[in-house]
């Protein structure tokens, strides 16, 4: 791959069905404890889109290279986080990703922005999120785009030998 400053950004727009191989690769390639609880995916792997992953959920960042290829970058989940009815006002981010080779170039902030668009979009006013409390970065991030630490549950999980904290972070949004 090209190096990072060959790289021009794009606008964030709603993933199709056609981006699952690619963001499943990138979703494998950026795994790290430093944002997963979950354990390291192996082969098979599972498909990036199901019935509870749907495209429309999902946005992607895309960049293009010299040679006019245009490659994903990045993408953010935003779902409502219950089917319930008194929870419709809100929605979750379930998940954030950007390519090594992206980051530091401001993909992530406009994920971050195109979420709350979007849920604003759909009728919300209120979006939440979870974060681990040793990530630092992702954690300033969401501060920096106006989300709050609302909770924290001390020790929720332990990764390479020692416990996490789960941090929960929302802000509301302005028409």
């Amino acid at each position: 791959m090209a190096e990072p400053s060959t790289f021009t950004a794009l606008p964030v727009r709603l993933a199709v069905p056609e981006d699952g191989p690619a963001l499943g690769e990138l979703d494998r390639g950026t795994w790290s404890t430093l944002h997963e609880v979950m354990p390291r995916p192996q082969p098979p792997y599972q498909p990036f889109f199901d019935d509870r992953h749907r495209p429309q959920d999902v946005l992607v960042a895309e960049a293009v290279n010299p040679e006019g290829e245009t490659v994903i970058a990045g993408y953010v989940r935003v779902v409502p986080p219950t089917p319930l009815a008194c929870n419709a006002h809100v929605r979750q981010i379930q998940g954030l990703a950007v390519a090594g080779w992206a980051r530091g170039r401001g993909v992530g902030r406009a994920l971050i922005r195109a979420a709350c668009g979007h849920a604003r979009a759909e009728g919300a006013n209120r979006i939440t999120l979870r974060v681990l409390g040793h990530n630092s970065p992702a954690r300033a991030l969401y501060t920096s785009e106006g989300f709050a630490v609302e909770g924290v549950l001390r020790g929720e999980f332990f990764l390479t030998g020692r416990y996490v904290d789960d941090v929960l972070m929302g802000r509301p949004l302005s028409p």
